[in-house]
């Protein structure tokens, strides 16, 4: 069977090989391989967004019992690769009034604080860029940029429906940022490391003899309380509906993105899908046990448990209604922040009398 953390390392050792026989400096050689692993990474998220748009159009249809694209290619399936190529051909227009630089940059800020965080993301056992000490901080920290992006592109659009949008967007990412934090630390404490690849290892083997050692059934039920904040706190985070206020098309046009067109308007989406994927992934790693399972390869385990993650966002995106944004604000500061301390609480407790 295929093993990815093999093919990995082949390329890593040809690189290595290939650059000794050209004579190039380590330094060189270790330039070259980042590049060969960020090309891959883009190629990779690419991929990523145009199975997840079409696949979206599929559930969205299937739950409304629509047949969603039909046309172009078998049952519709190069629908999305076709929108790609129509956003690639339409003009780029920038507002007469807008502040250039901030409103030229805001995309791709948007886009590059999310594909920095698939450094650190392992894959499958040895399958990851990056192993930090602080993977963990460094995928938080990376990925507030978006915001910042998308306040870049609302002031920068010198558009009102841009400027509210663009602060609801930080007033939500702050608000949520807390419990979604919360959330993470008690895995932090149970792991004692802010390593992803530490975190996932410290889930491996079984309680009971069959009930996985995934964090989620650990300290049950707090580890599972866990998970659901962290679920509902990382929609909130990702901009998905029922909590994607910051764009709020049926009151704010587009919000942040209104005076954006063409590839840079396709940026923020792509952005959107890509951090969409970064959480279900960080959920897999922090409480779904990562690469760990019976039979099949550690990089398969991942890829269905994130995928999993990914359809429970699709599924809430088209079955529950966009909320206010007063119930937005009070559904964090009154129930998921209050919820997130006690449980954190509550296994920090758990882990001091269990090792005492």
């Amino acid at each position: 069977m295929f093993d990815l953390s093999r093919a990995v390392d082949f390329v890593n050792d040809m690189l290595t090989d290939l650059g000794q026989q050209l004579g190039l400096s380590p330094e060189i050689i270790n330039l070259m391989g980042m590049l060969l692993a960020a090309s891959l990474i883009v190629g990779f998220i690419s991929v990523l967004v145009l199975a997840f748009v079409y696949a979206e159009r599929k559930i969205s249809a299937h739950m409304q019992n629509r047949m969603g694209p039909m046309r172009v290619g078998w049952h519709g399936i190069l629908q999305t690769l076709a929108d790609g190529l129509k956003l690639l051909q339409k003009e780029d227009i920038m507002p007469a009034a807008a502040d250039k630089w901030i409103w030229w940059w805001a995309p791709g800020i948007a886009f590059v604080s999310v594909f920095g965080a698939y450094v650190v993301i392992p894959f499958g056992r040895d399958v990851v860029v990056r192993d930090l000490n602080i993977g963990v901080v460094y995928i938080l920290a990376i990925t507030t940029f978006g915001v910042i992006a998308m306040l870049m592109a609302g002031w920068g659009s010198n558009n009102k429906y841009s400027l509210l949008g663009g602060f609801r967007s930080a007033a939500q990412v702050v608000s949520y940022e807390v419990p979604f934090i919360l959330a993470i630390l008690s895995v932090i404490m149970v792991a004692s490391s802010l390593s992803t690849v530490t975190i996932v290892n410290a889930q491996q083997g079984y309680m009971l003899g069959f009930i996985p050692k995934w964090f989620v059934f650990q300290h049950f039920p707090f580890g599972a309380i866990g998970w659901l904040v962290f679920i509902i706190a990382g929609t909130a985070e990702v901009n998905r509906t029922p909590f994607d206020l910051p764009e709020a098309e049926s009151e704010l046009v587009a919000g942040f993105a209104t005076e954006y067109s063409g590839m840079k308007y396709a940026m923020f989406y792509l952005a959107e899908y890509a951090a969409m994927y970064v959480m279900a992934a960080l959920s897999t790693i922090l409480f779904l046990g990562g690469w760990h399972g019976p039979i099949l390869p550690g990089w398969m385990w991942f890829g269905l448990k994130s995928l999993f993650m990914i359809f429970v966002l699709m599924w809430f995106r088209w079955t529950f209604p966009r909320l206010r944004v007063d119930q937005l604000m009070e559904l964090s500061w009154k129930f998921l922040i209050p919820l997130a301390f006690i449980n954190m609480i509550a296994i920090g407790l758990w882990v001091v009398l269990a090792d005492g």
